[in-house]
């Protein structure tokens, strides 16, 4: 997975409109990039939807990957993942049956003394799996066809171009171009073709077909391929990407990562320092100078571009996280009130922040330890174990986040939020299945 502030943020921006025109804002529908070359986007639920790094590394314009998630909402809004586990059980029970048709029929032909009634048997057995699967993909066919009529209605309802859904089939339908011999009812997809004609009836027949991308949306577009590029790509590879002839803004933030990368935040700086200069509104180029100042372990130097960038972009949790942990880098107790005041804002967006969460723990660990009151530190040690509980909670450490979360309930008043939520952890148990 990766984790980045201006990669969520583009991603939240191209989302909102299309949940909005399918009415999953209120779904809490979570978009999650993973760290995957190639161009595929998927739904696991109606609450999670992912895209490869690949994809948005791919995409030419934002209208491509708003027709991704047009496409992927359109399964959600169509409940195709609970019909399909329903085809999947369906298509279980008739493998099953043929199975045993088949066994039976293998018993018959040894019984009979025929080898023929046998090898039939023997078919039908091994046949199954295959008449299963061949169900659940012949179902797939239909469902993504019916996200993209989906798609299509998501997009003119909020006057923006299918052009880029129509663009991303072209390029799949290339990707299968010379390629003989498949079988369109063992595709899990239809065969681009077929889709591209379906699509494209519907894309041009929209009033919006000629829609362009708001050129401030592709300049933000760009600056994520470049950083994915940069960091993503070995950085000879950036550099033969974005040559130092191309001056363009995304080319100059490409390099000085990759500058980075290969040489350290020193050589980066001065490029990072003209970023800034030439777009001094635009927090993430002040964060990623933090970032670099931090991870080479200049802390004290990594604060101030981090409060800039938190003072342009309040909202971004992960930027207020990696602000604390530089604060909290630095000895002594100048910064840790601060440091938990961006901390508690943050976790209050980002719930499920294991390393948010560890810093917190940090935090109230070196309060309780100079405390001068007794009271005053069980309570702020208190605090620190309720934190490292969450954070062990949500690295899947359930063990130890319930020995945690055992010690911090004991310093906490009966019923009050903080023993509340140990309480919680100590009685959380795995959901199981069937």
């Amino acid at each position: 997975m990766i984790r980045d502030a201006e990669t969520e943020s583009l991603i939240k921006t191209y989302a909102k409109p299309i949940f909005n025109a399918a009415g999953l804002s209120g779904q809490a529908v979570d978009i999650h990039i993973i760290n995957d070359r190639a161009f595929n986007a998927f739904v696991v639920d109606g609450h999670n939807m992912f895209i490869h790094a690949g994809a948005l590394m791919d995409a030419k314009t934002p209208n491509q990957i708003i027709g991704v998630i047009a496409h992927e909402s359109g399964h959600i809004t169509g409940g195709h993942l609970a019909r399909l586990r329903n085809q999947i059980s369906k298509a279980k029970s008739a493998a099953l049956m043929l199975q045993l048709l088949g066994l039976a029929a293998m018993a018959a032909g040894a019984v009979a003394g025929s080898g023929e009634i046998g090898q039939l048997g023997m078919g039908a057995a091994y046949g199954g799996t295959d008449a299963a699967m061949r169900m659940v993909l012949a179902y797939r066919q239909d469902e993504e066809s019916s996200a993209d009529q989906a798609a299509v209605t998501f997009l003119n309802a909020t006057h923006q171009s299918a052009r880029g859904l129509l663009e991303t089939l072209e390029f799949m339908n290339s990707k299968l171009f010379g390629v003989q011999g498949i079988n369109p009812y063992l595709q899990s997809h239809p065969l681009p073709p077929q889709r591209l004609a379906q699509l494209r009836s519907l894309a041009e027949a929209s009033p919006y077909f000629d829609v362009k991308d708001p050129p401030e949306l592709q300049v933000r577009h760009d600056l994520v391929k470049a950083k994915l590029f940069g960091f993503l790509d070995q950085p000879e590879t950036t550099f033969n990407r974005y040559p130092s002839t191309d001056r363009s803004l995304p080319a100059a933030y490409a390099r000085a990562i990759a500058t980075y990368r290969k040489s350290g935040a020193q050589a980066a700086l001065p490029q990072l320092d003209a970023l800034i200069a030439a777009k001094p509104d635009w927090p993430y180029f002040y964060e990623i100078k933090g970032q670099f100042l931090f991870e080479s372990g200049n802390a004290a130097d990594a604060i101030a571009p981090l409060q800039k960038a938190v003072a342009l972009a309040p909202e971004e949790s992960l930027i207020r996280i990696l602000l604390a942990q530089s604060m909290l880098a630095m000895p002594g107790m100048k910064n840790v009130d601060d440091a938990i005041s961006n901390l508690r804002t943050a976790l209050a967006r980002e719930t499920d922040s294991a390393t948010g969460y560890r810093q917190l723990a940090l935090a109230y660990g070196r309060k309780g330890d100079a405390a001068k009151a007794e009271s005053a530190r069980q309570q702020y040690l208190a605090q620190a174990e309720l934190a490292s509980a969450e954070a062990y909670f949500y690295e899947g450490r359930l063990k130890l986040a319930k020995e945690q979360a055992k010690r911090a309930k004991a310093g906490f008043v009966d019923g009050t939020p903080n023993w509340l939520r140990a309480d919680d952890i100590l009685a959380f148990q795995v959901p199981t299945t069937d």
